[in-house]
């Protein structure tokens, strides 16, 4: 199975240099984009990620506590909402069969309510280990990782869409996953067929400058697993993309990967 698949920004902020990169970049800021990608074949309509909750104020207002500055606060059009992404498309929430989320962070997890037909794909190890039994301290409280409202949902309505993966998982034919860490615990990588060969995307690097240069990610929980991963999709992936960088607009115009 060949899949087609696009990338749209659900939101933009801007993070400190060292951040993206390990120890560089003091004095900089780097733009990241909140991306959401809609992935199509054999009658499904795929998305990579929820994007941003509808209502930006709790997580927005964190960030500024956090970071100490407005624009590392998410800015998002109304074109911008999911639901409006999709309507661009000609979709609806209703459309969705499937929703993969890496990471388990509310940019990414707090629109999954919305997809009631969907079945819900997460890192099983990331939903015991990021959220359900953390063994360490986390620096990202619970409600930012999965808000109340999605964590209820996945508890009780939704139990029967969710599907916990292992960390290697064959989702769909032509789509697959491999536990990515890095990042996060819940971090993933989805490698999916398509006419231009494999494409990976994960959250496990943040900017094509971490996986193409070597520069560690700033935010991370291991290099060890920096070195394992990059060097698995730099050898698996033809094309490898990030749900963060803005650079994929210029590569790929439109969002279009393939």
């Amino acid at each position: 199975m060949k899949y087609s698949i696009q990338a749209f920004n659900g939101g933009t902020f801007w993070v400190p240099g060292p951040e993206v990169y390990w120890m560089e970049a003091w004095n900089m800021r780097e733009e990241m984009n909140a991306l959401i990608y809609l992935v199509r074949g054999g009658g499904q309509n795929i998305l990579i990620n929820t994007g941003p909750p509808q209502d930006l104020t709790v997580l927005n207002t964190a960030w500024l506590n956090f970071f100490g500055y407005p624009e590392a606060q998410i800015v998002r059009s109304e074109d911008q909402l999911p639901q409006n992404i999709l309507r661009s498309q000609g979709l609806t929430p209703n459309d969705i069969s499937l929703v993969i989320v890496t990471p388990l962070q509310a940019y990414a997890t707090a629109n999954i309510a919305m997809f009631r037909s969907a079945t819900i794909a997460i890192s099983r190890r990331g939903w015991i280990e990021d959220f359900q039994a953390p063994y360490y301290h986390l620096h990202v409280p619970r409600h930012l990782r999965i808000p109340p409202d999605v964590n209820h949902y996945l508890q009780n309505e939704g139990w029967e869409k969710l599907r916990l993966l292992a960390d290697e998982e064959e989702v769909l034919p032509g789509i697959r996953v491999f536990w990515a860490g890095v990042h996060h615990r819940s971090s993933m990588a989805v490698s999916i067929d398509t006419e231009r060969g494999t494409v990976i995307v994960t959250d496990s690097f943040f900017k094509y400058g971490n996986i193409e240069a070597g520069r560690y990610l700033g935010v991370m929980e291991s290099m060890m697993e920096a070195d394992a991963t990059w060097a698995r999709i730099r050898r698996e992936a033809d094309i490898f993309a990030s749900i963060y960088d803005p650079e994929l607009f210029r590569r790929h115009p439109g969002g279009v990967i393939a």
